[in-house]
């Protein structure tokens, strides 16, 4: 690939691809989007980078306004990555409970199905898959039961149990909604319990489902959250949210990253939040989200034996298929359309939040002629 231009990409030859895989769900608002290049250009002509000793204007602007759009998260940490700001909330928790004299809470029930991120307690803590092999020994610390089954949790709970971790849809996984009745009942159950809720948005948040935090959608209050893709537009940048009762544990120095808070990417955050609040904005995506799902499923109704499920919520689209998805996946890539394969088969659509109904309609075209064996 060589360049981008909103919906799209084009690779070396100058032949166009729809974009609907946004670099795995993190250009969430196209390719070259004016907005964030002003920023980004306009912040590289004042400051790069400065140590997180000290404060810079970018990053008291952004993380002011982050802050003032959740109800109950407080305080943000800025990272470079997903899984850095997932290793952030796995940290927080364990602090979390050292100050608060239970140090042998340290548990984190976690479930089948999820990914994390790459590092090692992240790969401890998701699922199986072909992304673990090779890495064992895991971390020890993670107790993984059944998604979306609230009694399995439950009894999972001992007096080592420190928090639930969970992705409110399973990304990686297959684009696995949560139940509403089972996030909320998780956070029943952390309420009773005195745990932390932690939840991974770091693929389904950042305006995806239709709600700038994806917890907002299931209205469920979780004590951690952690994000990332989406947040920086295609800049490297991750942030894991706090309530101000978490953050009490997180003194100066007991964390800390290199690049976190760096200006460029702060000036790049805010620039793609000031986008996301824009008035009508979410309920585009949720407008375009259903008019996708709607298309999809009327490919679905005409080959029945070639789709069998269509799952998600938003501009976050699952479509179980009977070929092999990354055979399938490559076959769209050559009809000009970019989907990104998820585990179970599963062919992931997550277009750039800005498109618009041609760009469904493109998509269908191509679906369509692909599954029929037609090419280019």
């Amino acid at each position: 690939m060589k360049r981008g231009e909103g919906v799209y990409l084009f690779d070396e030859s100058d032949r166009r691809y729809l974009d609907f895989a946004a670099g795995i769900a993190v250009n969430s608002l196209g390719h070259g989007h004016p907005a964030i290049v002003k920023a980004l250009k306009e912040q590289a002509d004042q400051l790069w980078h400065c140590s997180n000793y000290y404060r810079n204007e970018p990053l008291m602007r952004f993380s002011e306004q982050l802050v003032a759009q959740s109800e109950h998260l407080k305080s943000v940490f800025f990272c470079s990555s997903g899984v850095e700001a997932v290793e952030a909330g796995i940290k927080f928790i364990r602090k979390y409970f050292h100050a608060t004299d239970k140090p042998e809470r340290r548990r984190i029930i976690t479930f089948e199905g999820a990914f994390h991120g790459r590092s090692i307690a992240a790969l401890s803590a998701g699922g199986e898959g072909a992304f673990r092999d090779g890495y064992a020994p895991f971390l020890d610390g993670f107790d993984r039961v059944a998604f979306n089954d609230l009694s399995a949790v439950e009894a999972a709970i001992t007096s080592e149990t420190a928090a639930i971790m969970i992705e409110p849809v399973q990304g990686e996984g297959g684009v696995r909604p949560a139940t509403p009745e089972f996030l909320q009942g998780l956070r029943h159950l952390c309420d009773r319990h005195g745990l932390l809720l932690f939840f991974d948005e770091v693929q389904c948040g950042y305006g995806r489902l239709g709600t700038l935090f994806a917890h907002t959608h299931f209205e469920v209050k979780p004590d951690i959250v952690s994000m990332a893709k989406g947040i920086g537009g295609g800049f490297p940048l991750g942030a894991t949210m706090v309530t101000a009762e978490v953050a009490t544990a997180l003194t100066p120095g007991s964390h800390g990253s290199t690049y976190g808070s760096n200006p460029l990417a702060m000036a790049v955050g805010e620039a793609v939040l000031n986008e996301m609040l824009a008035d009508g904005f979410m309920t585009h995506i949720q407008a375009m989200g259903a008019a996708l799902t709607n298309a999809f499923q009327e490919i679905a109704d005409e080959f029945p034996q070639e789709i069998t499920a269509i799952r998600g919520i938003g501009l976050m689209i699952g479509l179980e298929v009977t070929q092999d998805a990354r055979e399938l996946a490559a076959r769209l890539r050559d009809n000009g359309l970019l989907v990104a394969p998820a585990f179970g088969n599963v062919l992931r659509i997550l277009p750039p939040l800005i498109l618009q109904a041609e760009h469904i309609d493109e998509a269908a075209l191509y679906l369509r002629r692909t599954i029929k064996g037609g090419q280019p």
